[in-house]
């Protein structure tokens, strides 16, 4: 500590020129921040030639949403209690660092989980290192004004970054039709807990080969000067810029490849300096983990990657092949990526080449296979003018991945069906975690402190089966002890929202909680419905011994889908009345915070009572948010879908809150017909409810077409020529999920049952740590080394 303490005011002397309590937030941030990075760069370089000198493992994403990274990087190391006292000497609050934005370098759970996985295999001594981008301005910030989602650049870079270390040397230049950029490198230490060892995570930036133009310049074409420099960074500028456009889709394809080409020349860069150009030990020592379909171009490039180095096509697949996994995370079609033909040609012809060698020699296995024509049509890689990215992938891995059992169960039966009657050697299952240093162990100390001392040590923080040992001690005094935790997180969460939203909300209150993406498949607006009912009961005087519930949603649209825009807008509306009118303000508040992000996530998981989890049954891969919330105390209010399946299995179905359709009743009603509009005609409740949304109840700002409230009504009781009328079965779902939250309310109020409940949910949740995944993935896709 000494040792940090003293380059902290080194750092502080040579960069600021002042004393360490002198220093503003984000100049003490950048201090503290480089003292740690002098004291583990031993650890580092360590790893990294340990690393080097075995099989290695390497995690591909366009998104890893790693959080604020100060206080978990003193956590790991054990010195985050010793730092906040000898900063409090100097009168300095540990708390300034939330001045300091998260780096928004993801969205949701894709990116939340690939930093879970890079927290837990450095912990578990995998050599795991990830490979993304280094976002200028990441997703976007949103503020909620007039109810409705605005969008706004995030500049988390505003201040300097002491985590990531610019690696020059090291840089290399990616090639479109018509543009060459440079990649630079950005290193991020990942610190593993109660160990030495340090993985990485490499994020590239894109940068122009020639940044200004001096002649363009001097001839006054100020512009021109500079475009070469703009176009290359508007490639990292912001994930996942909007493709309603085809020049978005041209950005889009051009950010895929951009860093999978300039990870895999790493890659090989690294390897030849080991091998020299013998190529045949590539598989043996590398292994890729492709997070969804983002950058399965790697498949193709690294092909001519390969071919470039002498190897013909053949052999350069073979060893592609032997090379890289693919994870699926989703079985909507629309997420399972396809690309134009003849955009792919436009932005990376060579690939596109690859890529129909490559589908080519899949339909010719396929016929010495005997597989039928009917089924390899269904295989095809490119179909007409579509490359099928997500087909590519199963084909050119070695092992493909669900994450959730019920997941990996639909993949084979209907998504992937026929590659997994053709492959079924390939498929393996591997539900999602998270990792307890963060979700539990940093954000919920209190919590933390009474688990360690019913299991005996702090070994949970390493190994979350430990937590079973708390289901021997779940007793009255443990229950109240719980319970007051509880309380105090909750009133901690209502002063956060005060200083970040400004609202008032009431800590003796439940709080009811769904933070996620904004997707119709995870039905906000289901909850949203359910909330105007209970609204309607309470004013009709028809619901009796309503315990007070706060209902606090978060969640961020995609810049151009317009109808989750449109359901923001909708629950600002319900917030507005219901927390307006006097007969149910005391009984019902509603609440969307503004710019969710991990840090919010971090206050929110530990205060919730109830998990809102309500998506249509068969559409949610795993979820990770319901897993945090579980580790947490809060019972999951949530359809069999997912890995909420395996919640309910560990900690028993009656102490979660299980509503709605199963996936066999979804598949039943999509086959006999489900009709949404006779449901709404026979129940005036529904009718009521749904109405609200055109009947003059809400105002949409006068809102045309998609995006306007009408169109959200018409979505659910009309047909339209893309998509059946309530394609995701809300209507059906609410009668029950009404009941569901009402006997959730109503079992709150023993206080003494309901904590019973959620301690249960805390000590059976050792299944869902990211290290036990991290650990499967290493013994059963990656074959890598692991702590023992």
């Amino acid at each position: 500590m000494g040792n940090i303490m003293e380059k902290l005011e080194l750092t502080a002397q040579s960069m600021y020129c002042k004393k360490i309590e002198e220093l503003t937030p984000a100049e003490l941030h950048y201090s503290l921040g480089k003292a740690v990075m002098g004291e583990i760069a031993g650890n580092w370089e360590a790893s990294k030639i340990k690393h080097d000198s075995e099989r290695r493992a390497y995690y591909f994403s366009a998104e890893f949403l790693m959080g604020r990274m100060m206080y978990n990087n003193l956590y790991c190391l054990g010195i985050l209690e010793d730092v906040t006292k000898l900063l409090k000497k100097k009168g300095i609050d540990i708390n300034v660092f939330e001045d300091i934005d998260d780096a928004a370098l993801g969205n949701g759970g894709l990116g939340r989980l690939a930093a879970c996985f890079l927290d837990s295999a450095a912990t578990q001594e995998v050599p795991l290192d990830g490979y993304g981008i280094r976002y200028k301005y990441g997703l976007f910030k949103q503020l909620i004004e007039n109810g409705y989602q605005v969008e706004t650049a995030d500049n988390w870079q505003r201040f300097e970054d002491p985590w990531c270390n610019r690696v020059e040397d090291e840089a290399v230049t990616v090639s479109f039709k018509g543009q060459t950029v440079k990649a630079v490198p950005y290193d991020m230490a990942v610190i593993g807990c109660k160990t030495t060892n340090i993985n990485t995570l490499r994020l590239w930036q894109a940068e122009a080969i020639n940044d200004f133009d001096f002649t363009a310049f001097n001839n006054t074409e100020y512009n021109n000067a500079v475009q070469e420099k703009n176009d290359a960074e508007n490639i990292t500028k912001v994930l996942y810029p909007n493709d309603n456009k085809y020049e978005g889709k041209v950005l889009r394809l051009k950010q895929q490849y951009f860093f999978c080409s300039a990870s895999l020349q790493d890659i090989m860069r690294r390897y030849k300096k080991k091998h020299g150009n013998d190529f045949s030990f590539f598989a043996k020592e590398n292994t890729i983990q492709l997070n969804d379909t983002h950058p399965v171009s790697c498949v193709p490039e690294l092909v001519r990657l390969l071919m470039n180095e002498g190897f013909n096509f053949d052999d350069a697949f073979e060893i592609a092949r032997k090379t890289f996994n693919y994870t699926n995370h989703t079985v909507l079609g629309e997420a399972l990526e396809k690309w134009p033909a003849d955009l792919m040609t436009q932005v990376i012809p060579e690939i596109y080449h690859i890529i129909c060698l490559i589908a080519n020699k899949c339909q010719e296995e396929l016929t010495a296979k005997g597989v039928h024509e009917d089924t390899k049509a269904k295989m095809r890689i490119i179909d007409g003018n579509v490359v099928h990215m997500a087909r590519l992938a199963t084909y050119a891995s070695t092992y493909v991945n669900g994450v959730a059992e019920l997941h990996t169960e639909i993949l084979k039966a209907d998504v992937l069906k026929e590659w997994y009657q053709v492959y079924p050697e390939r498929f393996q299952n591997k539900t999602n975690g998270i990792t307890q240093r963060r979700w539990l162990g940093l954000c919920n100390p209190e919590l933390s402190a009474l688990i360690t001392e019913k299991v005996g040590s702090d070994a949970w923080l390493t190994d979350l089966s430990l937590l079973e040992k708390l289901n021997d001690c779940i007793d009255t005094r443990t229950i109240t002890k719980f319970n007051n935790i509880k309380k105090k997180k909750k009133q901690q969460l209502a002063d956060y929202i005060k200083k970040m939203d400004g609202y008032d909300v009431n800590p003796d209150s439940i709080y009811d909680i769904q933070v996620k993406r904004l997707h119709e498949y995870k039905r906000q607006l289901l909850n949203a419905f359910s909330i105007m009912t209970i609204y309607f009961r309470l004013k009709d005087k028809k619901l009796k011994n309503w315990t007070p519930t706060t209902f606090i949603f978060g969640a961020k649209a995609a810049p151009g889908y317009a109808r989750a825009k449109a359901i923001i807008k909708y629950i600002n509306e319900i917030a507005k009345l219901v927390n307006n009118d006097p007969e149910t303000k005391d009984l019902l508040q509603v609440y969307f915070i503004s710019n969710y992000n991990v840090s919010y996530a971090e206050k929110i998981v530990v205060a919730a009572d109830l998990s809102e989890q309500t998506s249509t049954a068969g559409l949610e891969a795993s979820g990770t948010g319901n897993m945090k919330f579980m580790l947490n105390g809060a019972p999951t209010l949530g359809t069999l879908d997912g890995a909420n399946v395996e919640i309910a299995e560990c900690a028993g179905i009656e102490n979660e809150y299980i509503f709605g359709a199963k996936v066999e009743d979804i598949e039943r009603m999509k086959k006999e017909g489900y009709h949404p509009k006779a449901l709404y005609d026979a129940n005036p409740e529904i009718k009521r409810v749904v109405d609200t949304l055109i009947d003059g109840t809400f105002d949409d700002g006068g809102a045309q077409g998609e995006g306007s409230f009408k169109e959200l009504h018409d979505s659910l009781l009309k047909d339209s020529s893309w998509q059946k009328a309530d394609n995701y079965f809300l209507i059906y779902d609410l009668p029950d999920y009404v009941d569901t939250k009402i006997r959730a309310n109503t079992e709150y109020a023993n206080r003494k049952e309901f904590g019973k409940k959620c301690l249960i949910n805390i000590a059976n949740a050792g299944k869902f740590s990211s290290d036990r995944t991290i650990l499967q993935y290493a013994k059963e896709i990656w074959h890598t080394s692991y702590k023992k």
